[in-house]
């Protein structure tokens, strides 16, 4: 019930700040900031002098806007200044909201918060609202806003109500058996249920309903286990996309991983240097490469060290390596044989993990001189060695053959943002989905002992996506009842 505030806009120094406030007493801020009673219409941009409600004093002349609840962000009453954004006035404007009362500062997501709570947006929604504001690169940009507008939390509600529906037929054949009525009312659900199934997206097997009461339901909850699982085996591409892609440099000392990590961030980032096992810890920088985000790693040389320090560099790299979503493992090209067995077992013995993409640069390509023949027709050449490319960190000759190859990789893992079904962009909603997975497949163990054990199933199912949206309730149950089978009439 209390009325908060706060900066909405960037902090720092800028053109226009904007302040909102939220709440019941957001009508009376207006009114005391502007002087005057008589508000703007709604949604539409008014100048005003905004000045301070217990000195009377001008702290600045600037646009006010009224978005009377609950058709705003919130869905309360709201307002909000624009002024000009130097330091003192965003700190008059805020001090002057400060003293009137009812009036608090906002906690850290509040605003959005209140949102969620008053059913303007759910939590993907919300999640996807902060992924947006985040988001450095153009494919972080669009999956967040197709969050942020709903996609993903459409599905998940689409995939909750044929729940909801399954478990309110079960139940009420439960329930209500030995009512001939209801019996009978279930038992004819084939045609009509198939209908409902078809509007959701989920094509239902059609079984006849006298040879099994309940096939209708398991025919949806077996396609509904399918599609989740589809969605589940998706390779981590939101995720990847939200976070970035972990791409680790990996190879032998002195091939130029460092001086590869340097032209790609376009700065001395890592030390480079002629003498072998120079990096020793971690180097990491965020890029951005044909708008994919990319977290690359440095690494310490792959080889059998005897310094100690240089063997937990080592070890660290192995570690990282373990982890990354990408290699780029970079080799001499001077150095390896140019048929593709004898570059493959050079690759091989770096041990890149055998599920992970890798890129393969062969660094140093400047001192081949007219010796490159060999080994660009292996460039060219599928298995058994993976995407490769000749560079010269030095001369920078071949980056941009390189960066086409990189981005294609990123795009392979990321996917394409506006393109097929939303993706997984965290991973609570992996975890709740294989929760719902995991109980859709109980149900259909439960279902030959006893349908009141599989019910029971399908409620843990629908309660697992509610948590992924916020919406968890029983009450939608009983509606679906209570409609299509009309109890007590």
């Amino acid at each position: 019930g209390d009325t908060i505030f706060a900066l909405s806009s960037a902090p720092g120094r800028c053109g226009v700040a904007v302040i909102r406030a939220s709440g019941p007493g957001s009508r009376g801020a207006l009114q005391s900031l502007t002087g005057t009673p008589k508000l703007p219409p709604p949604r539409v941009l008014a100048l005003r002098r905004i000045c301070d409600p217990v000195t009377a004093e001008t702290l600045d002349r600037g646009l006010v806007v009224w978005f009377p609840g609950p058709r705003s962000f919130t869905g309360e009453d709201c307002a909000e200044l624009h002024v000009h954004g130097g330091p003192a006035v965003v700190s008059g404007v805020l001090r002057a909201l400060g003293r009137l009362p009812g009036l608090r500062p906002a906690d850290p997501g509040e605003f959005t918060r209140r949102a969620f709570r008053r059913g303007k947006l759910d939590l993907t929604a919300a999640e996807g609202l902060g992924d947006l504001i985040r988001a450095e690169t153009e494919a972080q940009r669009r999956q967040a806003l197709r969050q942020m507008e709903g996609e993903l939390g459409q599905l998940y509600q689409r995939w909750s109500e044929t729940l909801t529906q399954a478990l309110a037929h079960l139940e009420a054949y439960i329930d209500f058996s030995e009512d001939d009525n209801v019996e009978e009312e279930v038992l004819s659900q084939g045609e009509g249920w198939r209908g409902r199934g078809a509007r959701l997206g989920h094509p239902v097997p059609a079984v006849p309903p006298a040879t099994c009461p309940v096939a209708a339901v398991d025919g949806t909850v077996r396609a509904l286990e399918q599609e989740i699982s589809a969605h589940l085996r998706d390779g981590r591409r939101g995720e990847l996309l939200r976070g970035g892609v972990h791409a680790v440099i990996a190879g032998p000392p002195n091939v130029g991983k460092s001086s590869l990590l340097n032209l790609l961030c376009q700065r001395p980032a890592a030390i480079v240097s002629p003498v072998a096992g120079t990096t020793r810890d971690v180097v990491e920088v965020a890029l951005n490469i044909g708008g994919y985000p990319l977290v690359l790693s440095d690494t310490a040389g792959l080889r059998e060290a005897t310094d100690p320090v240089e063997r937990e560099g080592v070890t660290r790299a192995r570690d990282r390596l373990c982890q990354a979503d990408l290699v780029l493992a970079v080799l001499d090209a001077t150095a390896v044989p140019p048929e593709p067995a004898g570059l493959g077992a050079a690759l091989g013995a770096l041990q890149p993990p055998p599920d992970t993409p890798c890129v393969l640069v062969l660094n140093k390509a400047d001192l081949l001189r007219d010796n490159k023949g060999p080994l660009r027709d292996t460039c060219t050449q599928s298995p058994p060695v993976p995407p490769t490319t000749l560079l010269s960190c030095k001369t920078g000759e071949g980056l941009d053959h390189f960066l086409e190859l990189l981005a294609r990789q990123l795009a392979q893992l990321c996917g394409d943002p506006l393109g097929g079904s939303p993706s997984l962009t965290q991973s609570r909603h992996s975890q709740h989905l294989g929760g719902c997975a995991a109980a859709l497949a109980r149900y259909g163990r439960e279902r030959r002992r006893d349908l009141a054990l599989a019910a029971e199933q399908l409620r843990l199912a629908r309660r697992e996506l509610g948590r992924i949206t916020g919406h968890v309730g029983a009450e939608d149950v009983l509606d679906i009842i209570f409609r299509d089978f009309c109890v007590g009439k």
